[in-house]
């Protein structure tokens, strides 16, 4: 009879647990009153939310942990994905839609500029080491030849993704109006191969940066295979450590690295390039942008990108003057982001079984997310990626007008 009691009381308390996850779900969707979707939860209950008929479906597939935080839906609904215990039904571009209708005013509200950090070197590299060293051979399996890993530039829609990075790098080099002779820094080099194209096909000398231990190695290992240690160098070193009494710059080109530096540091990060670039020497920064000045979403912030921040187009062109640097030229790829992360996330789909072996199915389902979250978020929620082009004091040796930077790729 004991045991009986004691079975019931616990049945009890499992329903009264289930009852108030549940309850405390509902609270926080029905802060989300733009766009449409529905819920269907684990004991098979569904219900809608929004203004508008549901363009989305939620399924519980089994009844969340206790730790559930219902304060954070994004974090929940992510890490919820993550452990399979939620799935999606619907178009992922309009999953973000709503997200964005429904987060970006309160992010914009909630976010107090006066506690913005500033990672130090140290904890830039271990930001850093997170992502980009889980191994070039993860990378490799969905990145192309290039292995470049940023936005790529599409001429038509039936290029190819590495047709497309080729096209992004030339477009890059056309844009710096490089000279045979000029020495070039890239801050953030990845795997090189800007840096490779910079010397085979305009004979400068570039020397490329990264934090990313398994990077530094491909690189190193492409300059020495293609014979290029006279005119190419890679180092393993935090941008702010380089020595600007001892090394100047015409021309320092940055893709997709200023996200990484953090809301704090984006001033040092202008002033490094002031103090390594040469008076009229040319910069170009390519960098995702957010249309206001919020934090990355907690979940990308927990387990993509630690430490990352895009900055806002207007907070990145106001620091500008007071470094003496001049905007010439930007040109948005957003569209162009969108195209490549869906390139990413094809390729990525084809390794399954391999990518499983090297980590879970835990990690497959966060990448799945990451990769096809950004590309919706690129199409529907005003996430963008510049490319500005600015010189350090006034250049009247630029060419006139703009025509040269459109030319046909080679």
């Amino acid at each position: 009879m004991q045991n009986i009691v004691t079975l019931g009381i616990l049945s009890n308390e499992r329903r009264v647990r289930t009852m108030l996850k549940k309850m405390a779900l509902k609270l926080a969707l029905r802060h989300w009153k733009k766009g449409g979707f529905s819920v269907v939860f684990w004991d098979g209950e569904e219900e809608d939310y929004g203004d508008t008929s549901p363009s989305f479906k939620i399924i519980f597939r089994k009844e969340p942990p206790l730790k559930l935080n219902s304060q954070d839906i994004i974090l929940t609904m992510g890490e919820a994905y993550m452990d399979g215990i939620i799935d999606f039904e619907g178009s992922m571009d309009d999953i973000m839609r709503v997200v964005a209708l429904n987060t970006q005013s309160d992010q914009l509200q909630n976010y107090d500029t006066s506690l913005v950090d500033a990672p130090d070197c140290k904890r830039q590299q271990q930001n850093i080491h997170h992502h980009y060293d889980l191994g070039n051979n993860f990378f490799s399996l969905w990145l192309d030849k290039t292995m470049c890993y940023s936005c790529a530039y599409f001429l038509t829609l039936e290029d190819s993704l590495e047709q497309a990075q080729l096209q992004k790098i030339d477009h890059i080099l056309k844009k710096l109006n490089l000279k045979p002779g000029e020495s070039l820094l890239d801050i953030g080099c990845g795997w090189g191969w800007l840096i490779i194209r910079a010397a085979q096909q305009y004979r400068v000398k570039a020397t490329g940066i990264t934090l990313s231990t398994e990077q530094y190695n491909a690189v190193t290992a492409r300059i020495k295979k293609l014979g290029l240690e006279d005119q190419l160098q890679v180092k393993l070193i935090n941008y702010l450590e380089l020595d600007s009494t001892k090394l100047q710059f015409d021309k320092i080109v940055s893709v997709g690295m200023f996200e990484h530096v953090g809301k704090g540091n984006l001033g040092r990060y202008m002033n490094k390039v002031n103090e390594l670039l040469v008076s009229g020497g040319t910069s170009l920064l390519h960098t995702i942008t957010g249309t206001f000045e919020t934090p990355a979403n907690t979940w990308i912030a927990k387990y993509i990108f630690p430490g990352g921040y895009a900055p806002s187009m207007r907070e990145t062109v106001w620091l500008l003057p007071q470094y003496d640097f001049h905007l010439i030229h930007a040109e948005s790829l957003r569209l162009h982001y969108a195209m490549t992360l869906d390139c990413w996330y094809t390729n990525f789909s084809k390794h399954l079984d391999t990518i499983r072996d090297m980590f879970d199915e835990r990690f497959i389902r966060m990448w799945s997310l990451y990769l096809r979250g950004c590309a919706a978020a690129f199409r529907t929620s005003g996430l963008d990626i510049y490319q500005l082009l600015f010189t350090k004091g006034l250049n009247n040796d630029l060419p006139l007008t703009n025509a040269y930077m459109y030319n046909k790729c080679d």
